[in-house]
């Protein structure tokens, strides 16, 4: 798929997180967006409606959030890179919908603009809580693709990575973004077209009553072709054969299911990403994600600077999560900090894939800023006095 040039604003524009995610999906190619309003995610509503004109792309206003991914699943099915945006509250409604993307297998997009609290929250104010819901919110087995950008251009950035992703293994991809990420700006550097890698969508090619939209490559990822072309087959979100009509026998669990959680733990090194930052010689790693990253850079410094050491892993994406990076760095550090705007969510994969071999710190990170320092380098202070690995997640709570 060639990038329309016009979708691409070549150049280095100061851009609001919210606004930078929508250069990238008009630059990796999409071209429908359902949404329901809501806050911290409104402005990339706006930026699309701005610049739908000039690029040919769709956008609709659905009563509510199940109805938006739901218009974003059919549009995808039709040849279209769709996504929906959205904050904590609407992403709940979201989850069954998520559920039928994965067992369609369709490729799409979901932003989840993170606030703080449950319920409404405080749509003004970070927060980190619904990383647990990205991955286990919907129902059954399954697996996601999840980013975490931590600022306006990593935005611009990962959009492209998350329509790659999902054309590349036929399934929705999920950005976890939040408010302090959303509403900041900075220059954002937007290569020309020619520079940016576009993920075609996969074709079936033959004769249109042969085609099974469920019959799967050597990657386990089925070839998909426009609904309304002259192909017939059906979808369900019940298990289903290769023709998409319904099985209800035992085995379809792993003639159909299984397939949906190995063509991503089959490729799991090759999807996930991190940044290290002078882990060579740490004896602390702060490990963070998103809203938090430019802090925890902030306060490796200062730990430097104190004679401490200290190293960074910042997750780009959060699932599939870096067990094997987590457990190869606990081996030889003394403990990791993680800071994040919830309490508690991510620190528990740390924990679970350092397997006792180094302490583990919890910073309940924001209540004095996102910007502030003092709690992550108090924590890594507190942890150089701790001489015993206790197995445990020590909290280190203001």
């Amino acid at each position: 798929m060639k990038t329309n040039l016009k979708a691409v604003l070549t150049g280095t524009h100061t851009l609001s997180g919210n606004e930078a995610f929508i250069e990238g999906a008009f630059a990796a190619g999409c071209r429908f967006l359902a949404a329901y309003p809501i806050e911290p995610a409104i402005e990339t509503i706006e930026r699309y409606l701005k610049r739908s004109a000039e690029i040919d792309a769709t956008f609709i206003q659905m009563e509510d959030e199940i109805s938006a991914l739901a218009a974003v699943i059919g549009a995808s099915w039709t040849g279209k890179k769709s996504m929906t945006v959205t904050s904590g509250p609407g992403f709940s409604n979201m989850m069954e919908h998520l559920g039928l993307g994965v067992m369609l297998e369709t490729p799409c997009v979901i932003v989840d603009v993170q606030q703080a609290g449950p319920s409404l929250g405080m749509p003004t104010r970070a927060g980190q809580g619904d990383m647990m819901q990205a991955r286990w919110g919907s129902h059954g087995d399954y697996e996601v693709i999840v980013l975490a950008p931590g600022s306006p251009q990593e935005m611009f950035d990962f959009a492209i990575k998350a329509f790659n992703f999902s054309e590349k293994y036929r399934t929705p991809v999920i950005i976890m973004s939040d408010e302090y990420v959303a509403h900041k700006k900075e220059k954002v550097v937007i290569p020309a077209a020619a520079g940016i890698k576009i993920e075609p969508r996969r074709y079936f090619k033959g004769q249109k009553d042969k085609y099974l939209p469920f019959k799967r490559d050597k990657d386990f990822v089925p070839r998909m072709v426009d609904i309304g072309e002259g192909y017939k087959f059906h979808v369900t979100g019940l298990t289903h054969d290769d023709r998409g009509y319904p099985i209800m026998l035992e085995e379809c669990q792993e003639y159909n299911v299984h397939p949906i959680l190995w063509k991503i733990r089959n490729k799991v090194d090759e999807i996930i990403e991190f940044q290290e930052t002078d882990t060579e010689d740490a004896e602390i790693v702060i490990v963070y994600y998103g809203a938090t990253s430019g802090v925890a850079l902030k306060a490796m410094k200062q730990a430097r600077d104190l004679g401490i050491k200290v190293g960074g892993l910042k997750l780009d994406i959060v699932w599939p999560f870096p067990d094997k990076k987590i457990t190869e760095l606990a081996e030889k550090v003394k403990a990791f900090v993680v800071p994040e705007i919830n309490y508690g969510q991510i620190v528990s994969e740390v924990e679970r894939s350092s397997y006792g071999n180094a302490n583990v710190v919890f910073v309940s990170h924001g209540e004095k800023g996102i910007d502030n320092t003092d709690d992550i380098v108090s924590a890594i202070k507190l942890v150089m006095k701790e001489k015993k690995v206790k197995n445990e997640i020590i909290e280190y709570l203001s």
